[in-house]
């Protein structure tokens, strides 16, 4: 998923609306919204799926007639696919909803599995803004820097968790990345699939901004209950690698609301993976980076 550190008021790291290439298309009389900005129009096909016949794909816990048994197999393939990943480079985008406010961040990405390393440069806003996280060491805390006038205390040493690095995050940045993003929507659709009231479209020529082609999956509760955290919920899974690199979370509309309001929305575009980063990637004396 995703998040950061703040310092002095707020790194926010919130998910940019991407585009949904779909034709805009109404369930159960509600509209399948995102950003208003965003086209969609690619072509629908309603529960459909391609599956294959690998026999290491796990069968979804639910039952085979369900709406959501389809989808979640095409995730399980995208988690496999995720295993032979050990590293990454992205533009990381982010948006989520803290309150009433919807916040925004776009990011430069550098992921390590093993150890868990992340190396986040700011593009906007904050520009410039560096972070590094490498499990283990640093005594597990962030090494942050910020820019302007705020950089006059140099580099900072923070807690994941604590509240400096949480102020207007959802997430703390141990939880970035693409296998806590892919397995939070499998753990949902794998709840859901145990009750009723879904409706599933597929997507197979949606397409984001940058270029990636992607199959989206979409699953939608046409009514608001306890049970389901989300109205909808679309996965994007890129055909070149098969991995998913954007998810939607999308609320149930309210009184006056024109679109359902999105909740989460996370994207890792420009996505190059297996690049072979080092130490030196998440190292503060990395001559590339503008630590103190």
């Amino acid at each position: 998923m995703a998040c950061c550190v703040n310092m002095f008021g707020s790194l926010r790291m919130r998910l940019v609306s991407f585009v949904l290439p779909a034709t805009v298309l109404l369930i159960c009389g509600s509209s399948r919204g995102g950003d208003d900005k965003i086209p969609l129009t690619a072509r629908a096909e309603a529960g459909s799926s391609s599956v294959g016949s690998e026999q290491d794909v796990p069968t979804p816990p639910i039952d085979k007639q369900h709406p959501l048994f389809l989808p979640l197999q095409e995730a399980y393939k995208s988690r496999i696919s995720l295993k032979n990943v050990k590293d990454y480079q992205a533009d990381f985008t982010k948006k989520e909803l803290m309150g009433r406010r919807l916040l925004t961040t776009n990011m430069n990405l550098k992921l390590r599995q093993e150890p868990f390393s992340v190396y986040l440069k700011f593009v906007n806003p904050n520009a410039g803004r560096e972070v590094i996280y490498v499990q283990g060491r640093n005594k597990n805390n962030l090494i942050v820097h910020e820019v302007g006038i705020k950089s006059i205390v140099g580099t900072l040493e923070l807690p994941p968790t604590g509240p400096d690095a949480m102020s207007d995050n959802k997430y703390p940045v141990t939880m970035i990345g693409l296998k806590t993003m892919l397995d939070k929507v499998i753990k949902q659709w794998e709840t859901e699939g145990k009750l009723g009231e879904v409706k599933t479209q597929k997507y197979p020529d949606a397409k984001l901004p940058s270029g990636e082609e992607c199959v989206a999956y979409e699953s939608l509760h046409p009514t608001p209950r306890e049970e389901f955290p989300y109205h909808i919920t679309r996965l994007w899974i890129e055909k070149k690698s098969n991995l998913a690199i954007r998810v939607e979370q999308l609320g149930f509309p309210q009184r006056n609301d024109k679109t359902p309001p999105i909740v989460e929305e996370y994207t890792y575009s420009k996505l190059k993976i297996n690049v072979s980063l080092s130490d030196r990637d998440f190292d503060k004396k990395n001559p590339g980076y503008a630590f103190p």
